[in-house]
């Protein structure tokens, strides 16, 4: 017996010993990514950024995938039962960390507890673009045919959840106004309806739509948050133009499925906000009107409870459902 007794304690002493060599060992492999919408919308042109500065920063390569469908909920569910060894990661934002519980009623995934948070990224304002056809040339004009004609005019978003239908959401909510939602399979067909004049409207992340506002395909009339964003000093906030204090800003970060180990969330976190740190990526988010915002995870963690309960209480109020 007392052979018997030392040989299983020996072997319970291994285990954790197997574990700690395997988080010592990590990276071994390489990354896993999920982008959970299609390429060409904010958190996919994120998802890429952040990976290129991760792969040489971690010695493997992380790969980014794009896995969309549900408003994000079919990426957030592959990473919630992806095994939680640190090689399967979400590129998480407002809409699937913290809007699709309240929008969809049998979401596949609980947001607190299958995920572990990992690293907040960035904050990227929204910017209110219109089709040029469109006869206002600002937010006052927009605000004011809203009102005499309400239902008339239709903006589109990459779909239930997404972080552009919900930060129209708070517009809409905090101007009592009403337009007709599109929504799409991701941002990049939205877009591509809008310059087409086939939708009207829409808020898109800095970084999406820019680039069409530039090319005259698009016109930009306000940005969501509370200041000016820097790459684009000339375009008002909404809340100096038509709703005081308003503020609504998407957010980015990467969450890991439950049960990771700390060790490894602690290490890409250091990463993360050591990337962003750095004054190339700085100038590089910046540039495409990301701010970038490191956080701790408990830090990410708070950020996220308190969005939760911050937008269940908005889109209940609504009455926003996921059909």
């Amino acid at each position: 017996m007392r052979r018997r007794d030392l040989l299983l304690g020996a072997a319970g002493l291994a285990a954790p010993a197997l574990g700690l060599r395997a988080e010592e060992n990590w990276p071994g492999q390489p990354l896993r990514l999920v982008v959970p919408f299609p390429p060409g919308a904010a958190n996919d042109t994120l998802g890429r950024a952040i990976a290129d500065q991760l792969s040489p920063r971690l010695g493997q390569t992380v790969v980014v995938e794009n896995r969309a469908g549900a408003g994000g909920a079919v990426g957030a569910e592959n990473v919630a039962r992806s095994p939680a060894d640190g090689y399967t990661l979400l590129l998480g934002h407002i809409g699937t960390l913290a809007v699709n519980p309240a929008i969809y009623p049998r979401l596949p995934y609980d947001v607190l507890k299958d995920f572990a948070p990992v690293a907040m990224i960035a904050m990227v304002p929204n910017v209110l673009v219109v089709h040029p056809k469109l006869p206002f040339r600002d937010v006052r004009g927009l605000v004011e045919h809203v009102r005499a004609h309400p239902g008339q005019l239709r903006y589109c978003s990459a779909g239930n959840g997404s972080a552009g239908h919900i930060v129209m959401l708070a517009f809409l909510n905090a101007l009592g106004l009403e337009m007709e939602h599109v929504p799409y399979r991701g941002l990049g067909p939205a877009l591509n309806d809008l310059v087409a004049g086939r939708v009207d409207v829409t808020l898109g992340g800095v970084p999406t739509v820019m680039p069409l506002v530039r090319q005259d395909m698009l016109r930009a009339l306000a940005v969501s948050s509370a200041e000016r964003v820097s790459s684009l000093p000339d375009v008002p906030t909404v809340a100096e133009s038509v709703s005081p204090g308003f503020n609504v800003v998407p957010w980015y970060g990467i969450a890991a499925p439950a049960g990771t180990p700390a060790a490894i969330i602690t290490r890409i976190n250091q990463e993360v906000n050591a990337s962003l740190n750095s004054p190339a990526v700085k100038e590089r988010l910046e540039q495409e009107g990301a701010v970038p915002a490191p956080m701790t995870p408990e830090q990410f963690a708070s950020l996220i409870r308190s969005e939760l309960d911050r937008w269940a209480r908005l889109i209940h109020a609504a009455g926003v459902t996921a059909n």
